[in-house]
């Protein structure tokens, strides 16, 4: 029978970590909610199961293999690691079954466990590569803010791999939000990494940390972004000084893990993709403060940027014309009245009714329009789109939704007559119960539920407050908190591991019995320690062969006679070689 001290003292070890602990540990050890353990012992077996080991070195970093395989003391972050993993001792010690597994595989995989080359610091990059690459930087935040824009609209369909789903892809290319679909699971990953959008489901959702970003200006949009993806490295990838190790070293970092190639791949496209590193492995001033743990010197970035503007052309066409980069403040609010025709650093808007309504819909009104635009434009606000906001808002504003100050129920108005009956028996709107009450609408619904039910329905409905006066509405989109109250998915594992034995006064027994029904089931020779009746005690090294009716039965090899010894009178068992 093996050596059970190491299962032992982690089922001893599990049964003290808080369900939280208990609950990452499992998860970054990748063991299945719906495992079939019963107690704290099955636990330990199960964490020092050679496959289930072998699943969690593909997981460490070269340096934390390095030193396994060479049995020098684990410096202390790596130690962590390796106990978080639940492959040390809170000592950071290795069990000796992860010992024995290391072993193994440095037989099968010599190279892995050797230390890597030290990477040169990258070179720096001339005034023209600066130049190319500030463009690059330009584009890529602008094209990153379009993104976010698109999915706080309408979130992103998720595969089951993780990619953005075939139809959002082709319908972003479409929107011209994206030239190619192929550089767009890495915006999403650099835009997971800054905490910008997060998966939900089958969905990749902005967080609302997006709405702030994308009224940043291009080198804070750039820096959030830059600093997200830094602080989103593995820890071996990183220096103690907070920055990060040159790109060239990435690839030898994990030298077991079978997905690592690719995912440092899509690293090294991302650093390139915000010019953390340029194409041909030299590196631009402002990236290499992010590199060596600092702030990101966003004021050299700037120098190679354009200036951005604050005033557009106003033009009789419904467009406007901004002759160089807008404002990204500037840029959202117009973007939120008209849509953009063209991106580059000059851009073209065109506003149309739709446009104005989806304006009107998100909180603007014609007042707040007339005033934004007055202060935007270099040449006033023409007749023919004065005339459009003027006739769009007043169309809009032919149904109002409010609340009854007397009933407190959700009231539903308009001067026209055939427009309520044809809100009263439209099937879309069926699910609100809307009810006939004088020359308006009733229902007990919530005022913002049937205010966004007639906006989905295109209806020209602006919500109005107690006095009448419109006010203005947003919709509640998915947040990164959102559902966060879910149910843990292991805590029906953890229910079971606690309700089990080797957390109670009884533990010492039920690990005593563990290791005899082991012993039975390999017919293994043990040393059984016996406490008789006069208060001594005596070793027999029994074949054991039966456990039941609170008895041991096995053949004595010293007495070669068949014995049955009470469990309870039992005060330890060992293996015997």
């Amino acid at each position: 029978m093996p050596d059970t001290s190491d299962a032992r003292a982690l089922a001893t070890r599990l049964a003290g970590l808080s369900d939280a602990d208990l609950a990452d540990a499992l998860a970054v050890r990748g063991i299945a909610p719906s495992v079939n353990w019963h107690d704290y012992f099955d636990a330990a077996d199960g964490l020092l199961d050679a496959a289930s080991i072998d699943r969690s070195l593909h997981r460490l970093p070269r340096s934390v293999l390095t030193a396994l395989h060479a049995g020098v003391p684990i410096p202390a972050e790596p130690g962590a690691t390796l106990s978080r993993l639940l492959l040390a001792d809170v000592d950071g010690l290795p069990y000796q079954a992860v010992s024995a597994r290391v072993k193994e595989a440095a037989a099968a995989h010599p190279e892995a466990f050797i230390p890597a080359p030290t990477a040169a610091t990258p070179e720096p990059s001339d005034e023209a590569q600066c130049a190319a690459s500030a463009e690059h930087v330009f584009a890529i935040v602008a094209t990153l803010a379009d993104l976010l824009l698109a999915s706080l609209h309408a979130p992103l369909g998720r595969t089951g791999a993780g990619t953005v789903s075939a139809a959002d892809r082709r319908r972003l290319v479409e929107a011209g939000v994206l030239d190619a679909g192929d550089d767009l699971d890495d915006l999403i990953a650099a835009a997971v990494a800054a905490g910008l959008a997060h998966s939900a489901e089958r969905e990749w959702v902005a967080d609302a940390e997006a709405e702030t970003w994308l009224r940043e200006s291009t080198t804070s949009r750039w820096r959030l972004v830059a600093e997200g993806l830094r602080e989103g490295l593995p820890p071996d990838l990183r220096t103690p000084d907070g920055g990060y190790v040159p790109l060239p070293a990435w690839a030898d970092a994990f030298p077991l893990d079978p997905d690592w190639p690719t995912r440092t791949a899509q690293a090294h496209r991302i650093a390139e993709q915000w010019t953390l590193v340029l194409p041909d492995g030299t590196e631009p001033p402002w990236a290499r403060s992010i590199r060596e743990g600092g702030e990101a010197d966003t004021s050299t970035l700037a120098a190679y940027l354009p200036a951005e503007i604050d005033r557009v052309y106003l033009q009789a066409d419904l467009t406007a014309i901004a002759p160089g980069p807008l404002s990204p403040p500037l840029d959202l609010r117009l973007r939120g009245i008209a849509h953009r025709e063209s991106r580059a650093q000059a851009s073209t808007y065109r506003f149309s009714a739709d446009s104005l309504r989806s304006g009107i819909i998100d909180g603007e009104s014609a007042e707040s329009i007339r005033s934004f635009l007055s202060e935007l434009s270099l040449t006033g606000i023409p007749q023919p789109l004065d005339y459009l906001i003027e006739s769009t808002a007043n169309r809009h504003g032919r149904v109002t939704v409010g609340t009854d100050a007397a009933t407190g129920r959700t009231r539903v108005d308009t001067d026209d007559p055939q427009l309520r009956d044809t809100l009263a028996i439209d099937q879309a709107l069926r699910p609100l119960g809307l009810v006939p009450d004088h020359d308006r609408l009733t229902t007990r619904a919530h005022r913002d539920a049937v205010y966004w039910a007639l906006v989905d329905a295109r209806y020209p409905v602006i919500a109005v407050d107690d006095d009448g006066a419109p006010l203005p509405l947003r919709r509640r989109r998915s947040s990164a908190g959102d559902g966060s109250a879910s149910a843990n998915p292991y805590d029906r594992l953890l229910a079971t591991l606690r309700s089990g034995a080797g957390q109670d006064d009884d533990a010492d027994a039920a690990w005593l019995v563990r290791e005899l029904e082991q012993a039975v089931r390999a017919r293994a020779v043990i040393a059984v320690a016996v406490k008789l009746p006069d208060g001594s005690a005596r070793t027999f090294t029994i074949e054991a062969s039966g456990l039941g009716g609170g008895r041991l039965r096995g053949r004595d090899r010293g007495a070669d006679v068949e014995r049955t010894l009470p469990v309870s009178s039992i005060v330890s068992v060992q293996p015997v070689a």
